[in-house]
């Protein structure tokens, strides 16, 4: 599982340019059923993307593919997780021990 921090960058200000664009791409993960959870780190610090179901090289690929991170509105920090305790409601992310 991984953690995935979008912490706005030199860019920022091309951010609602690129909005639509990045929704997309976030909606793709979704789709692809890579991403479980984002949203808004705050104050208004950028985002974060809870990740599983891919390797760490495959995760890299698909984030420099985001339009923030390609025109640098935000940089990415991917922090690998080994979760060893979840709610029931969670427990799909302990059975994804392979990523």
């Amino acid at each position: 599982m991984f953690i995935v921090f979008l912490r706005f960058s030199a860019g920022r200000d091309q951010a609602a340019q690129l909005m639509q664009a990045h929704k997309d791409w976030l909606q793709r993960g979704f789709d692809d059923g890579i991403f479980h959870l984002a949203g808004s780190l705050q104050p208004q610090a950028g985002g974060m993307i809870l990740a599983s179901g891919t390797t760490l090289a495959q995760l890299e690929e698909r984030v420099s593919n985001d339009p923030f991170v390609a025109q640098d509105v935000v940089r990415a920090e991917i922090v690998a997780v080994t979760p060893s305790k979840a709610d029931p409601r969670l427990e799909f992310l302990l059975a994804d021990m392979g990523s």
